[in-house]
C-alpha cells in the first residue's frame, strides 16, 4: 500500500543540516529524495523506520516553530538503540522527559532537538508486549 499521509516538517534554512544530522542518529535514515536551490531545500523526502517524512526550508521570510503539540514517535529496537537516539538528539536541544520507565514502556523519553522538532522515543516493556501505540 502506498504512503497517503506524511508528516511535512517545515524548517527556518536549515533543512538540509538537519537532514544531515538524522542520518547520523538513525541508523536506518534514508534520503529518498532533495530538490535544492542555492542551498534551500525546495522539497525533501526522507524516512526513518520505513516512515516517509517531507521537508522543506521555508521560502516567505516568515519563522515558524515547532510545537510540542505535534511530535514525532520511534519505538526503538532495544535499549542501546533508545539510550543512543537520545543522547544524539538531546545535543543542543532540550529534554522534555528523560528516559524513564513508565506503566506502558520499559523505557519513555521526549526530546526536543536542535532545530525544535520533538521526538518520543519509546522501549515496549518486552519484546512480545502488543504495542500500546
Amino acid at each position: 500500500m502506498t504512503q497517503s499521509v506524511f508528516p511535512f516538517l517545515m524548517f527556518n534554512g536549515d533543512a538540509k543540516e538537519a537532514l544531515t544530522f538524522y542520518s547520523s542518529v538513525f541508523k536506518d535514515f534514508n534520503l529518498i529524495s532533495m530538490k535544492e536551490n542555492d542551498g534551500i531545500v525546495l522539497h525533501a523526502i526522507f524516512s526513518i523506520k520505513g516512515q516517509q517524512i517531507m521537508a522543506i526550508d521555508n521560502t516567505n521570510g516568515d519563522t515558524h516553530h515547532f510545537s510540542p503539540a505535534m511530535s514525532l514517535f520511534v519505538t526503538c529496537a532495544n535499549e542501546e538503540e533508545l539510550e543512543t537516539t537520545f543522547t544524539k538528539l538531546k545535543h543542543n536541544g532540550t529534554v522534555m522527559m528523560p528516559l524513564a520507565p513508565l506503566p506502558y514502556a520499559k523505557k519513555f523519553g521526549w526530546i526536543a532537538d536542535k532545530y525544535g522538532v520533538n521526538w518520543q522515543l519509546n522501549l515496549h516493556l518486552d519484546k512480545d508486549q502488543e504495542p500500546i501505540f
